[in-house]
């Protein structure tokens, strides 16, 4: 059985407006430091921020399809999954329910992956 958010489970982190028509910005939701990302075809998504690999900030990285690369060591992050495509990152990323609401983003506080570690 899923878990059914409510409107309190999401926080609203920006305007869709402030967002880059392809890319990431990093946002604080309640001390969780999140990526926030728009993918070429328009989807937003939001996961946790910090390589697993390196501990530097993937909202920096480049977006290419459903992919999140680490601007450092080149890890690749699926948008969809959180999981990595290949090293040098192993353990995936926790990803996070997105809605848009009257042009602001809201991302829930509960990972839809989460990790296993």
């Amino acid at each position: 059985m899923s878990e059914q958010l409510t409107d309190t489970d999401f926080v609203r982190v920006c305007r869709l407006d402030e967002l880059p028509a392809v890319g990431a910005a990093a946002a604080d939701v309640y001390g969780q430091v999140m990526a926030i990302v728009r993918a070429g075809n328009g989807e937003l998504y939001a996961l946790d921020d910090t390589c697993t690999h390196a501990n530097v900030s993937l909202s920096e990285g480049e977006v290419e399809g459903h992919t999140l690369e680490c601007w450092l060591h080149g890890s690749r992050f699926d948008l969809r999954s959180g999981e990595p495509s290949g090293p040098p990152a192993t353990v995936p990323v926790n990803v996070y329910p997105v809605k848009v609401e009257d042009g602001e983003v809201y991302v829930g506080t509960t990972p839809i992956t989460p990790r296993s570690d």
